[in-house]
Order: structure tokens, then sequence, then C-alpha cells
């Protein structure tokens, strides 16, 4: 049986792949938006345009938050350009919204969906909002995968991720609910990129989606491989959706995670506690003995093993 979730997200060209993934390969229940990428405005109305041009519209997307629990909101336009997803030409959508705002969707979701996964892939507003407004939520919420975070260093700063610098203090709630959580951070994704070759791929399959993803995935790794240096978009957010369909894309390791929410420096840093693991996070002779863990943090990805599952799923849509 495919497991039923809800992505949490902000559009974002590798949300979009996220959602295309997902779409297929689980029992996707709905789309919430937040702040993010772009305004929320932008993100909701990407979102609507991803379900439009790939036929997705049975899928109900709740429109979340505009702006972080305790700080002002930040955008990125230089990477995913003034719209969150600039390249291709996309059509003003027309589906309606859920008359839900998304923190009751969440939680509505929770109390009638068995097993329910959530999956956060930009910054974690909605989902610690629904956690504050209903401290029981955890029981009834089967993981979380998320993406975020970084086992070494971050993008937006030297410390931080982009999606944690977001909002460190709803990172923060989520880190500490007690929900069995899979963090897929930047050291992780950086191993899996949109090169020229595997953007040729998607190119070649020649229908309408693809074509869209190809123009998203030529921008955005323009927009991300200029300020990395790789050669092409790191496929951060799919990724989270791989972590629960496919075992193997993805090697993880038990750490606990804090959300630093002060630091001078270190605003938004997860701080990954592997001291009981080797100088690789994959010895199995214990060391220092740690916190007690609190995620499965990822560690190793397996671009080739993606790439074919992504490929695949892509070649299915009109």
């Amino acid at each position: 049986m495919k497991l039923s979730a809800i992505i949490d997200c902000d559009p974002g060209h590798d949300d979009v792949m996220a959602i295309l993934l997902a779409a297929r390969t689980m029992d996707l229940r709905g789309i919430t938006t937040v702040h993010g990428n772009a305004s929320l405005v932008d993100t909701t109305r990407n979102a609507q345009q991803v379900v439009e041009f790939a036929d997705l519209t049975s899928i109900p997307i709740a429109k979340g938050f505009a702006h972080p629990l305790a700080r002002p909101p930040r955008y990125a336009p230089g990477v995913h350009g003034e719209s969150g997803l600039d390249g291709p030409t996309l059509q003003p959508p027309t589906v309606p919204l859920h008359p839900q705002n998304a923190v009751d969707f969440i939680l509505e979701s929770s109390h009638s969906i068995p097993n329910l996964h959530l999956l956060p892939i930009g910054p974690l507003t909605n989902v610690a909002a629904a956690l504050s407004l209903d401290p029981s939520l955890p029981a009834r919420i089967k993981q979380i995968s998320l993406m975020g975070g970084s086992l070494t260093f971050g993008n937006a700063t030297p410390a931080a991720e982009f999606n944690i610098l977001c909002d460190p203090e709803a990172a923060h709630v989520v880190f500490t609910s007690g929900i069995p959580i899979k963090m897929i951070g930047l050291n992780a994704t950086r191993q899996v990129l949109a090169t020229p070759e595997y953007r040729k791929r998607v190119r070649s399959i020649g229908s309408t989606t693809s074509t869209h993803v190809a123009d998203m995935l030529d921008f955005y790794s323009r927009g991300e491989g200029g300020h990395t240096g790789l050669p092409g978009g790191a496929m951060h957010d799919p990724l989270a959706v791989a972590a629960l369909i496919d075992p193997d894309i993805l090697t993880f390791e038990p750490m606990h995670v804090a959300v630093e929410t002060n630091g001078t420096y270190t605003d938004g840093m997860t701080l990954c506690d592997g001291r009981h693991l080797g100088e690789d996070f994959r010895a199995i002779k214990p060391r220092t003995r740690g916190a007690e863990p609190n995620a499965e943090v990822a560690v190793v990805a397996d671009a080739k093993r993606f790439w074919e599952l992504f490929l695949d799923i892509l070649a299915t849509y009109p």
C-alpha cells in the first residue's frame, strides 16, 4: 500500500520535482503552501500551476503562513527567480484552493487519515503552528521526512540551510515534538545534482510536463550553480520523498538535532550530535556518547538510483 502523505512546500523548482514524484508513488492527500522561496502568494500560485500542467488537480491545495513565527520573511530570488518558479512559461491557474487554511487542513487530515506522513520541504512554520495549536498531533503523525538543515555547512549562511534559517523557531518546535523525523540536509542533497546530462534526459522525454521540468531545472541550475559552483542544481526536496519510498537511495544515521535560534554567527544551524559515530558517520564502534537521538540524519545519497526513479516517474506524466 502507498504511504499517505501531505507535502508542505514553498514552490520553488525542486519542490515541483517533489510533488511530481510523490503524486505517483504515494497516496498524496494534499499540498499545503508556506512562505519561503518566494512570497506565499507566489508559492501558492506555483503549486496551483503545477497540479494543472501535470493533471493533478484532484489533489487539494491549502494556503498556509505568509511569514515566520517570530521574524520577517526572507525569499530566494537569486536561485528561484522573482516568481519562485522562473524558467517555464506557465498559464495562470484556475484550480481553486481548499477552503481550509494549511494548519487546519493538516490537523483535520491527521484525524481522518491513519498513519499520516508529513513531508515539509520549506520553512517549518505551518507544521510548528499545527503542533502548537494541538499538542496531541504527534500521536497521529507516523513520521516526518523533511528537507532542511545540514550535517556540515549551510547555504544561506556558513552555518545555516535556507529552510531552517527562514524560521528557526518553528524548526525547534518540530525537532522537539517527539515525532519520528528523517532529516535530509544539504550534505546529502548536494550529492544528487541536475547535471547537464540528466537535464538532457529529462527534456528528451518530450512531453509537456517534462519540457516544463527541463525549463525549470535549467533555470534553477544556473541560479544555484552560480552560488555553489556545482554543475547543476541539487535535487533537495524530492529526496525527502525518496527517503520514504525507496530506502536504498539514502543512508541515515541516528543523531540528536538541535536548532540554534540565537547564535550571532550560527542562527538557524542544525547542530547534529554524531559523537557516538566515527569520523565518516558510519563507523559501528561507539565513540563519545552524545545526546539521545531525535532524528535520522541522511549522510549518503545514491544519485544514480534517484535519477533512475525520477526519470521513470516523470515519463508517466502528460
